[in-house]
């Protein structure tokens, strides 16, 4: 085993409920893959599975929604402009 990371949560300090754990070889991570897959630490089941090597994503993302400075949904707008446009029609 190379290093274990065990992030945690910014706000509180405690760990997150997941860790990351370096192998020098792809043997030693298989085996303890087979062996820790499924066993039961603190009463709860461990899943052990491979890091998948995607692309890394950014560390934040933009909130959704509109932009800010915009409303959700259809802007008011003047009622009584509606009502005079409909009458020149």
């Amino acid at each position: 085993m190379a290093g274990v990371f065990l992030p945690t949560d910014r706000a509180t300090g405690r760990p997150r409920g997941f860790a990351f754990v370096e192998f020098t070889t792809a043997e030693g991570a298989a085996v303890a893959i087979e062996r820790f897959d499924g066993a039961e630490l603190g009463g709860r089941k461990l899943r052990i599975n491979p890091a998948d090597s995607g692309p890394r994503r950014p560390s934040f993302a933009p909130a959704p929604g509109p932009p800010p400075g915009r409303r959700y949904g259809k802007g008011k707008g003047s009622r009584r402009g509606l009502r005079g446009r409909k009458r020149s029609l």
